[in-house]
């Protein structure tokens, strides 16, 4: 393994299980230092997404400082958000990204991101006592939760729960989009067939009761193969098909350049992209790099 000062570039989009109490939020955003680009909250979710990024070394202490933070802040115990989750530390994907922000696309190379996701997997298991299952090239993200403590024992760490954190997923991925389409239905059934219909290879959907609506929430795992405004109206024509329609979209957290770009500008307002919601605009602020 290459140690840790690497001047690779990594982002990890560190999901965590509080999107209520905006003191706790803010302080494990505090934690990340001058590592933080974005931090996106969902009270109905009760998640939040913060995304991180830089040269391997500051990237991946930003990571632990995160880390350390939601362990010590979040107690599990209390926690009745909609969406799915392992832990407090619920999801720390490493994702490669090219020197100049750019994000690698399906098919290359994953190393330095096995090798942050490996380092990162056991120092939280031995530093934090916290179970961390492993996701990437080995297994999906959904297999984790469906398998977690059942068919799969953890990776690193205690072979139980943390008594307030739970547990963790720790990947090594490629870039995705994390977007939610809101159906105007309180119909739990249509936003759960609307998302079985536009599941796929590129596609991760759920159905989700969120306050007096329902929510389509996707994850693009490809998405200069499919990407927002192919999802969304596919969103809005099965809604229609069933009676109702979409009441607006959301971006959570970041995109890639090249997601946004692909685009027309003339839809962008609508579909909630914009380059000021770019990895790269971001990572190229005076002082970040």
């Amino acid at each position: 393994m290459k140690p840790v000062g690497t001047s690779v570039v990594l982002e990890c989009v560190v999901n965590v299980s509080e999107g209520r109490d905006t003191e706790v939020v803010a302080a494990i955003a505090r934690a990340g230092s001058d590592a933080l680009l974005d931090v996106h909250t969902d009270p109905d979710h009760h998640r939040s997404v913060l995304t991180l990024a830089g040269p391997g070394a500051r990237l991946e202490d930003a990571v632990r400082a995160v880390a350390r933070a939601t362990v010590q802040h979040i107690d599990l115990r209390h926690h009745d958000g909609v969406h799915p989750r392992l832990g407090a530390l619920d999801v720390v994907p490493f994702v490669p990204l090219h020197p100049d922000g750019s994000p690698g696309r399906p098919g290359t190379d994953l190393g330095s991101a096995i090798e942050a996701r490996d380092r990162f997997a056991t120092w939280a298991g031995a530093e934090l006592a916290l179970p961390c299952f492993l996701y990437g090239p080995e297994r999906t993200l959904p297999e984790v939760r469906r398998e977690a403590f059942g068919r799969l024992a953890p990776d690193t760490g205690p072979t139980g729960p943390h008594p307030r954190a739970g547990a963790c997923a720790v990947g090594a991925r490629h870039v995705l989009v994390a977007y939610n389409v809101w159906l105007a239905t309180p119909d739990l059934a249509v936003a759960r067939a609307v998302a079985g219909a536009i599941r796929g290879p590129a596609v991760r959907a759920l159905g989700l009761a969120v306050g007096t609506t329902t929510q389509v929430s996707c994850n693009l795992v490809d998405p200069l193969v499919v990407g927002p405004a192919q999802v969304y109206d596919a969103v809005r024509r099965l809604a229609e098909q069933s009676g109702t329609e979409v009441e607006r979209a959301e971006l959570v957290g970041l995109a890639p350049a090249a997601v946004v770009e692909a685009v027309a500008s003339t839809r962008r307002a609508e579909l909630d992209l914009g380059p000021e919601k770019t990895i790269e605009v971001l990572l190229s602020r005076p002082g970040f790099s």
